[in-house]
């Protein structure tokens, strides 16, 4: 709807500018002198053709790719089978206790890529019997209905992280939490990314990459979490997190920290 309302606003700007361009400067006939009025740039009026194939050029695109990516990001969210992948994960969590899946092969995280652009990746914990129990069920379910139902393979980066980890992310700007703010210290956060041919996938502008996160974000949503793609300050697609809990963990941690203090 935009690229069309676009299109057809410069279209009649364009056919206006012809308009006035071809105007003669005064009718047949008339014997009064021609009023003056202003005129368009000579190098306009003698190259009228070739200024409106220039702002063709230079206009449409941008239009089109805008467009375009307007269409890669919500088409996810329109798709019929979302309702039922939402049944999915409350049939699941309703069911079965789900068991981890294999890791992957250890050069996936420990690859050329991986050591140049996510070095902080490769020392990363991703025991998941250090993740909260109920955290685990509904990231597993996720996991399951998007490698079922969609033929995204999830893959889990991070889950526990200790304070002294959490201090060196926030130094090198890859986390805006200190110590014992952010809810990995508590297992009650994991990141997360797509597998595809063997390699963990971040690049936001691939049009498959962004569509595996937003569904990602999407069904994590359903299942109950918060997903890091909707803050504003830090976008962290891979982020989930059980947000209640971990509020109320840190805030019996600074309990018992008053408590001691006091005695």
């Amino acid at each position: 709807m935009f690229l069309i309302v676009a299109l057809i606003t410069l279209f009649l700007l364009l056919c206006l500018g012809l308009g006035w361009w071809m105007l003669p400067e005064r009718r047949r006939g008339t014997v009064s002198a021609p009023r003056r009025r202003w005129r368009l740039p000579r190098c306009v009026r003698r190259h009228g053709v070739l200024a409106v194939v220039v702002a063709l050029v230079l206009v449409v695109p941008p239009l089109l790719v805008v467009s375009l990516r307007q269409n890669v990001e919500l088409k996810p969210f329109r798709s019929t089978d979302l309702a039922e992948s939402h049944s999915m994960i409350a049939e699941l969590l309703r069911g079965e206790r789900l068991v981890p899946p294999p890791p992957p092969p250890p050069e996936v995280f420990t690859n050329a890529e991986m050591r140049r652009f996510h070095p902080e990746v490769i020392s990363a914990d991703r025991r998941w019997d250090k993740v909260d129990g109920a955290l685990r069920q509904r990231v597993l379910a996720i996991y399951r209905v998007m490698k079922q139902q969609y033929g995204v393979e999830m893959v889990l980066v991070e889950g526990f992280r200790d304070a002294e980890r959490q201090k060196k992310l926030m130094g090198k700007g890859a986390s805006l939490a200190g110590a014992w703010r952010s809810c990995h210290q508590y297992g009650l956060a994991v990141d997360s990314a797509p597998l595809k041919d063997g390699m963990l996938q971040w690049d936001m502008e691939d049009p498959w990459t962004r569509r595996a996160y937003f569904l990602y974000g999407e069904l994590a949503k359903e299942a109950g979490l918060t997903w890091g793609g909707d803050w504003t300050n830090l976008k962290d697609y891979v982020h989930v997190e059980l947000r209640d809990r971990c509020l109320a963990a840190r805030r019996a941690r600074q309990a018992r920290l008053d408590a001691q203090g006091d005695s």
